[in-house]
């Protein structure tokens, strides 16, 4: 039965929403090297439909190596607002960057969350223009969900000109693995399934934008990138011959891990930071010769108070921010980590496509190099088959 996303109350969803944001500093982000040298009816939607505002209240209480870019076609230029959609836009990264988009006045952020009530309480508290943004529902623990929202939003008649996957999952201290809608492993199941699925059905949206730079941004993570020394921290991310994903990443068919091993919360997140980045390539590869479209990847530095690690040990969550700050200086505040995307969402100078982007600690923007295994076209184009089998588009 499909799941009826305006009404699905966030109490019954299983997980819980974070952003992407890996957990490492710019500075441990730099490749090895480097170091060696130095988600028809949504509950509340606000936009505008070329130039003509429209709305609809709720009626409840609640509510391989990168390419060189093709250019936009000769003409294609807009003057209305870009629209743009973020997922797990109630706090943290996805937060600070819808609010950034927001505050420009250029862009009406369609805020993708799970909990409704959740997103217009953060929006407020933000102080973001109630006129470029609006909320609809998507739970990424659910492949309904996520069709449901693709129609919504088709249905509303709002053009699509950039989508940007934020949402993830971290679950480092489970010691069972907990499972989406679809019986797939959390992690996994939300930050590339979920993803995969929502970025596959928005593609044709993306493809009809009449926006000068039409972008699709898959946020990933340093954490997955063993070239780093933060990506050898233990336990490595390691997709393997990807037996468990071939299986449907759960203890009944075969494995809850990408690789057919024993359950582990931390590298699940890994590994699922590696399919994102690996799936921005494939896309590239795919789609954006025809169509044009910027297909990109990015770190935008280590947000250590970002929600994304409350379900870690507090002596972690304690003693992570202060270390970041005065060891490693590396600490970049949920603010400008969301001006950093903002950024990779807006910016005509990032126009690159097929480029996973960093920062360097002057806060300048430079085309960074994934590990062996994140840039692997074979391992893209197996993770890509596998994973259209898993969602149902093959």
């Amino acid at each position: 039965m499909a799941l009826q996303a305006s009404f699905l109350p966030s109490a019954l969803s299983a997980h819980k929403e974070g952003k992407t944001v890996a957990k490492d500093s710019v500075f441990l982000g730099a490749p090895l090297s480097d170091h060696l040298k130095s988600d028809f009816s949504p509950l509340l939607l606000r936009t505008k439909r070329a130039n003509v505002s429209i709305g609809v209240r709720a009626q409840t209480t609640a509510t391989a190596a990168p390419s060189v870019n093709r250019s936009a076609p000769e003409g294609k230029k807009t003057l209305r607002k870009g629209n743009v959609v973020i997922t797990g836009a109630s706090s943290g990264l996805g937060l600070a960057t819808a609010k950034a988009l927001a505050e420009t006045g250029k862009w009406n952020v369609i805020m993708a969350c799970r909990d409704f009530l959740k997103a217009e309480k953060a929006a407020k508290s933000a102080g973001m223009p109630k006129d470029n943004y609006s909320i609809m529902h998507l739970d990424l623990a659910s492949l309904d969900s996520v069709r449901q929202f693709v129609s919504n939003l088709k249905r509303s008649g709002l053009p699509l000109d950039v989508l940007v996957c934020n949402a993830a999952v971290y679950q480092p201290t489970a010691s069972e693995p907990s499972y989406t809608a679809d019986g797939f492993e959390m992690s996994v199941g939300v930050n590339h399934l979920g993803h995969f699925l929502l970025a596959r059905l928005l593609l044709d949206e993306l493809k009809e934008s009449d926006h000068p730079s039409p972008r699709l941004i898959i946020v990933g993570s340093i954490t997955g990138n063993t070239n780093t020394l933060a990506g050898n921290v233990p336990p490595k991310a390691n997709l393997g011959d990807m037996r468990g994903l071939a299986a449907g990443l759960n203890d009944t068919s075969g494995s809850t891990m990408i690789d057919g091993g024993k359950f582990d919360g931390a590298k699940a997140y890994k590994d699922s930071k590696v399919c994102n980045m690996l799936m921005m390539q494939e896309f590239h590869r795919r789609y954006h010769e025809e169509t044009g479209i910027t297909f990109a990847s990015l770190y935008p530095g280590c947000i250590a108070t970002t929600g994304l690690f409350r379900e870690h040990i507090p002596l972690f969550r304690l003693l992570f921010p202060p270390f970041q700050k005065y060891i490693t200086k590396g600490f970049v505040s949920e603010e400008d980590a969301g001006k950093r995307l903002a950024q990779v969402v807006s910016d005509p100078s990032l126009t690159k496509s097929g480029v996973y982007w960093s920062w360097n600690k002057n806060s300048a923007s430079f085309e960074n190099q994934l590990s062996q295994e994140a840039s692997d076209a074979g391992k893209a184009r197996k993770v890509w088959e596998l994973s259209e089998k898993l969602v149902g588009l093959a």
